[in-house]
């Protein structure tokens, strides 16, 4: 069964003529995710189907995504324990400006919308997909306005944030035998999340835990600050890694302290009432001996799981780490499925299809990552039959075996044709090679059929 169709095998639009042209959509765009949309469909009868598709009332991001979460939640059962996490990222079509119902981004003249998904990712950093997503279309002559911080949480953009740690709270009552824990960054660090997780453990509630990267210098109940508690607390050990370089900096060596402490938050007032007080631990991780006129590399965490011994807070860390996964799930939507490319006039229309490339870009980090995890697996647990054989003929110049190649051979076997090298050095294949490599593959399959087709009618 081609992944597209079993990914949405239970999609429902009320019509079996747009569910299977949804399931063709999504093949369409996930064999070519580079391409605009009509170069990665099959001429022009297929291109005006795929648009009538996302012009459909009845077809909407949340019909979409559904059947794909049900995958999700499958993938995940067995799991002991699941990182959901969430962050926001901007999608920018400024220069689409015929694009109805975007708002401004950080100032007026520039329009698009903060796309806000929560992925399920495992302590080995493999993402299961996408469990939650929203959208969110600021006001036009909304920025800038003078706000009532006493507002209501609902009313504020930060709400989101809540929102996605009551879904990770209702997968916790779904799958009761995996701890589901809420990760995000500094954004996240809003007291509404630790205060809800208090009231559903008073009230005998399903409960997520918590880990977020902190913000806010809180006041402690006992009169003391946050950041300087943990400051003072004993060192539990060092931890050492390489920081990789980007445009922005230079790569280094770090070596970072680990202290971690208990902690009662003290609540603050929202609309003439304080919030109770909260029970955190606090985790610090601080870079030792940090270079000249560069600042040390540190991170203050909070989180609900206990961090007594430094092998507990180094295990919290790892976890933080991972959300580093949903920084490259947004790189491969926008550089390699080319959301912000899309010219689809109406957001009504847009909002579908950011639904089928968000299951792309996960495909895409999905066996980046499932080749490191689970090498030895067989390939065609995530490819056909005729998308391995055709990429063995093609990089091996051989027949075909009878036994497929494992997993890590055939994800560096795609990733060849999108130019990984697969030197000793090279360490993984990366996003970038993957998603080039996969459009690739697709095009040696539909090769060798079509030339499997035309040898059988010569022959007959």
């Amino acid at each position: 069964m081609d992944w597209a169709e079993a990914e949405l095998q239970t999609i429902d639009m009320g019509d079996k003529r747009l569910d299977q042209r949804a399931k063709r959509f999504l093949s369409r765009v996930g064999d070519k995710p580079t391409v605009s949309l009509p170069a990665a469909c099959n001429g022009w009868s297929e291109t005006k189907a795929a648009y009538r598709l996302l012009d459909n009332g009845s077809v909407t991001a949340e019909k979409i995504l559904k059947p794909h979460r049900e995958c999700t939640l499958k993938r995940l059962e067995g799991e002991p324990l699941v990182l959901c996490i969430e962050d926001t990222s901007e999608l920018d079509y400024t220069d689409k400006s015929d694009i109805d119902g975007l708002g401004p981004l950080n100032y007026e003249d520039r329009q698009g919308l903060y796309l806000h998904p929560m992925l399920a990712v495992t302590p080995d950093r493999l993402c299961h997909g996408v469990l939650n997503w929203c959208t969110v279309v600021r006001e036009p002559g909304s920025l800038g306005q003078e706000k009532d911080d006493q507002r209501p949480i609902e009313e504020k953009e930060s709400f989101r944030w809540l929102e996605g740690y009551r879904v990770a709270c209702g997968l916790s009552g779904e799958q009761p035998d995996t701890v589901f824990v809420y990760g995000a960054d500094r954004e996240a660090d809003i007291y509404e999340i630790y205060s809800e997780r208090n009231q559903r453990i008073a009230n005998g509630e399903a409960s997520a835990d918590v880990l977020v990267r902190s913000n806010h210098d809180r006041l402690l109940a006992d009169g003391g600050k946050l950041w300087e508690r943990v400051a003072q607390a004993a060192v539990l050990g060092e931890i050492a890694f390489d920081m990789p370089s980007t445009k922005n900096r230079d790569g280094r060596p770090i070596v970072q302290t680990i202290q971690a402490t208990s902690v009662v938050l003290k609540g603050p007032y929202r609309q003439g009432n304080r919030l109770p007080d909260v029970e955190l631990t606090v985790i610090r991780a601080r870079e030792k001996n940090p270079p000249k006129r560069e600042l040390p590399l540190e991170w203050v965490l909070l989180t609900s799981r206990p961090a007594h011994t430094f092998e507990q807070a180094v295990e919290v860390l790892e976890w933080y780490l991972c959300r580093w996964q949903v920084e490259i799930y947004f790189k491969v939507l926008k550089s390699g499925c080319k959301v912000e490319e899309l010219q689809l006039e109406r957001l009504t229309r847009l909002e579908p299809a950011l639904a089928f490339y968000m299951m792309v870009a996960w495909r895409v980090l999905y066996l980046t990552m499932l080749g490191r995890a689970c090498p030895e697996l067989s390939c065609e647990v995530v490819f056909g039959e005729q998308e391995w054989k055709a990429v063995f003929i093609v990089y091996k110049k051989q027949k075909p075996p009878e036994q497929p190649p494992t997993l890590d051979a055939m994800i560096k076997m795609v990733s060849s044709f999108g130019g990984f090298l697969n030197r000793k050095h090279d360490g993984f294949p990366g996003p970038k090679t993957m998603w080039i490599g996969i459009q690739r593959c697709r095009d040696f399959a539909l090769a060798i059929e079509s030339h499997t087709e035309m040898k059988n009618q010569n022959c007959g």
